[in-house]
C-alpha cells in the first residue's frame, strides 16, 4: 500500500503524517508513507486544501486532520 500526505510542512500536515504512522502501525499494515510538499505537485492532483491524504493514488480527504479512527476506515 502506497500513503501520501500532501502538504507544505505545516503543522496540520505534520499532524496528519504522525496520525498515520501510528495507525499504520496498530493495525500492522505494510505501507509505503511519503510526503508530498511540492505545491505544484499537489495541485496537479487537484488538490486545493492541505493536508490532504492519498492511498494507493486517489485521495481520500483534504483540508482537515483525520481522526485516528477515520484514517483507519480509509485504509481498510
Amino acid at each position: 500500500m502506497k500513503i501520501e500526505v500532501l502538504g507544505t510542512g505545516c503543522p496540520r500536515c505534520n499532524a496528519l503524517v504522525a496520525g498515520v504512522q501510528a495507525v499504520v502501525t496498530k493495525l500492522g499494515l505494510e505501507a509505503e508513507i511519503t510526503k508530498v510538499t511540492d505545491i505544484n505537485e499537489i495541485a496537479s492532483r487537484g488538490v486545493m486544501m492541505t493536508p490532504a491524504l492519498v492511498v494507493d493514488s486517489q485521495v481520500k480527504a483534504s483540508g482537515r486532520i483525520l481522526s485516528p479512527e477515520e484514517i483507519e476506515k480509509m485504509l481498510l
